[in-house]
């Protein structure tokens, strides 16, 4: 009789099935594997992050343009977990990212924090006397600002992403280019390191945040034990505005650990305001929260918890 091309196994027809291309996209039988985006580039400090607080974990990173795009990504699909910076110790916060964050349907479930340390990188065959350019995120320059005023003869060129300027030289063969960014990248594209430890604070650390859709929060949330809160309200510019909603959280012992304002645009004289809280007793905290609703509008971005070291 004709040769049947149908598997006979189970297990068979269950592999056939599952690396079929349904769509745009594979099925994949690891339903374990974690899908995580980031902005940035293979390589990048949101890369590295992404790998060591997922560490032993089975991931996939979705590099991302632009940090708009980890938001599209997971309105497209639901189960993709997204990480952003958020602020770091020398340049402050990211304000474009707290007002992704407010509009968007997504939650906190984590954080993580990273010890920023930048390197100076080139192709093998050139040294210092080659260099003329050198590349990098705005943010990585301005870290930098002390190298890069000892070595006028070297332009500075802001990029959109540090390890994207690593790959680009790579790529490009660009002699007499250099990019700034993590000393691992070199190794990625066989870069020579001209000097590590660039930055010109050696205290240099950026917070990041681990990002979900709100109902699928408590099932990606790596730890069930949750003692740091995020949240934002608004303010009319009126007196003691403020201070009433700091009483409230001084009264039920929350610890106030960053406080960021932002001015709503269209309406003169009233912020928003960002704020962390760090709590022992949930019960407390939530009674807190309680209170602050019965006077002003506000709107948890997430409970998660707080990570008290760098990676």
């Amino acid at each position: 009789g004709r040769e049947s091309h149908m598997p006979q196994k189970l297990d068979d027809m269950l592999s056939h099935l599952l690396t079929q291309k349904s769509g745009n996209f594979f099925i994949t039988q690891n339903t374990n594997m974690k899908r995580i985006a980031i902005q940035g580039a293979k390589g990048s400090f949101h890369d590295i992050t992404a790998h060591r607080y997922f560490s032993g974990e089975d991931i996939e990173v979705i590099y991302c343009a632009r940090f708009e795009d980890i938001f599209s990504m997971i309105k497209k699909d639901d189960s993709i977990i997204g990480l952003m910076a958020i602020e770091n110790t020398i340049a402050g916060s990211l304000l474009q990212n707290h007002e992704l964050l407010r509009e968007s349907d997504t939650q906190i479930i984590g954080e993580a924090r990273l010890h920023i340390s930048h390197s100076i990188m080139c192709l093998p065959e050139d040294d210092w006397e080659d260099i003329t350019e050198v590349s990098s995120h705005p943010i990585a320059l301005m870290q930098c600002r002390e190298f890069l005023n000892a070595h006028p003869n070297i332009k500075a060129v802001e990029a959109e992403d540090n390890a994207k300027s690593a790959e680009d030289i790579f790529e490009n063969k660009l002699h007499g280019h250099a990019a700034i960014c993590g000393k691992d990248v070199a190794a990625m594209y066989g870069l020579k390191i001209l000097q590590e430890g660039i930055e010109t604070n050696k205290h240099n650390s950026t917070r990041f945040l681990i990002l979900a859709n709100r109902w699928h929060a408590d099932e990606l949330r790596k730890n069930d034990i949750c003692n740091k809160s995020s949240f934002v309200f608004t303010l009319p510019h009126t007196e003691g505005s403020l201070s009433q909603v700091l009483s409230i959280l001084s009264y039920y012992k929350m610890n106030l650990t960053k406080i960021q304002s932002l001015p709503i645009i269209g309406r003169e004289w009233e912020y928003q305001f960002y704020i962390d809280v760090v709590y022992e007793d949930r019960l407390r905290y939530r009674q807190a929260v309680d209170a602050i609703t019965l006077i002003k509008e506000l709107k948890i971005l997430g409970e998660y918890a707080e990570s008290k070291n760098d990676l």
